[in-house]
């Protein structure tokens, strides 16, 4: 992963992203439903919280003392603190989800929602969430999995050979790698999205207005020609009877206990 692309789009995304994240929106009210907020008091930690949606939830559903806002972006950050402006409780960090500048056993519970896919190596962060997390604290966090725009990879791939789409872990690396860093408890459940679109190139857009677009370095370095993306819409799997498109977001939920 290029942090410093990702840092980027996401940063660009920060003033187009609540008019794009319905799908965002949905997949976190359906992780907050799925963990034991009621008990959840402390310090929480909302790991890539964006402009905010998950961070203000959980503070409304939880008897949390203090609130730990962490984004990479700083506008994403700008965003949360102006939406969230009437609580003294929540605290905003700009730092990378893979070098938590937090102390041991310093947050009772923590919190993502579909930003963990962003980090290179997931393994590595899971041992570092372990390290803030006190005993018994809670992991709740929703990710990508790997048929997540499936079509949208299978069309690319009858223009050229380029990855045009980001890759994603399936559920055993998840819950191996949960294991490996000493969690227990560890339950998950899986969801398939499948949102519709007037065209693919709503789609592509409404991925740049996430941040969301690609952001590999091993992606083609050069423009992609007019001609190349015409053939790849043409490709695109539709139904006849539809005038719509849709897509695939392979959605993981995951809980975990220290």
């Amino acid at each position: 992963m290029d942090k410093r692309k990702i840092k980027q789009a996401f940063s660009a995304a920060a003033a187009s992203y609540d008019g794009a994240a319905q799908l965002q929106r949905s997949v976190g009210t359906a992780l907050l439903q799925s963990a034991d907020l009621a008990n959840q008091h402390g310090t929480l930690l909302d790991i890539g919280c964006g402009t905010g949606f998950l961070t203000g939830e959980l503070l409304a559903l939880s008897p949390c003392q203090e609130l730990i806002a962490l984004d990479m972006a700083l506008p994403m950050l700008h965003a949360t603190r102006q939406k969230l402006s009437g609580h003294t409780n929540v605290h905003y960090l700009c730092a990378d989800a893979e070098a938590l500048p937090l102390a041991d056993q310093s947050v009772d519970g923590v919190f993502s929602n579909l930003a963990l896919q962003w980090c290179g190596d997931l393994r590595a962060v899971f041992a570092d969430i372990r390290r803030v997390l006190k005993p018994d604290g809670q992991l709740v966090f929703a990710t990508f999995g790997t048929e997540t725009l499936q079509e949208l990879k299978n069309a690319w791939a009858t223009e050229d050979n380029y990855q045009h789409v980001n890759d994603f872990h399936d559920e055993t690396y998840l819950i191996d790698g949960l294991q490996q860093a000493g969690f227990r408890a560890i339950h998950s459940q899986r969801q398939h999205h499948q949102p519709r679109y007037a065209s693919v190139l709503e789609l592509m857009r409404e991925l740049k207005h996430l941040g969301a677009h690609n952001v590999l370095p091993r992606r083609n370095k050069g423009v992609t020609g007019k001609t190349a993306l015409q053939r790849m819409m043409a490709a695109y799997p539709r139904n006849p009877q539809e005038p719509t498109i849709s897509a695939t977001f392979d959605v993981i939920m995951v809980s975990a206990k220290r």
